[in-house]
């Protein structure tokens, strides 16, 4: 009812505007063109509650399209509601993924090339012999083609392929 309804106390905060003329700094109650028939009044702006700041983008022009009101009193879009539009590029499955390629085609360093097959070193042990890092798969195979298990690096005989320790911080920074 008619009854219920609060009395305004003291003039509005800076960030409303009337809904009645669009001009901030005064309630629609008070609003100087409540008289006047001829004025139409303003569409309304919806709020911007519940969207984050980082979310939004300002706008001088309040007619732009999916325009919403800041709680400062500006005009924003929704900057989440274009990634929404363009939607999102699925892959077909099963296609096969493309090798990344890194950032930079700079040289690669030597440390992180395999001394056997001179490729980038993915899964990398030490040979407990001299030390050195390699591929798993390259020095295991050097090891079981020969029948003695002699390191490729310094031909130290019976170096057994269980007796590799893996070096997980190499991994770590080819990966």
């Amino acid at each position: 009812p008619f009854s219920y309804r609060k009395k305004t106390l003291g003039p509005p905060p800076p960030s409303y505007t009337c809904f009645l003329c669009g001009k901030p700094g005064h309630c629609i109650q008070h609003c100087p063109t409540n008289g006047d028939k001829n004025v139409v009044s303003v569409p309304r702006i919806k709020r911007s509650t519940g969207i984050p700041r980082s979310f939004m983008m300002e706008v001088k022009d309040p007619n732009t399209k999916r325009v919403v009101l800041t709680n400062t009193g500006k005009y924003a879009i929704p900057s989440i509601n274009e990634a929404y539009a363009r939607g999102k590029k699925e892959k077909p499955p099963f296609l096969p993924e493309e090798p990344s390629h890194s950032s930079s085609d700079g040289p690669i360093p030597e440390e992180l090339l395999c001394l056997t097959r001179k490729e980038v070193m993915t899964d990398t042990v030490v040979i407990p012999c001299c030390a050195v890092t390699v591929t798993s798969v390259s020095i295991r195979t050097a090891l079981l083609e020969c029948e003695e298990h002699t390191c490729p690096t310094c031909h130290q005989t019976d170096v057994s392929p269980d007796a590799l320790i893996a070096n997980k911080f190499l991994c770590k920074v080819t990966m």
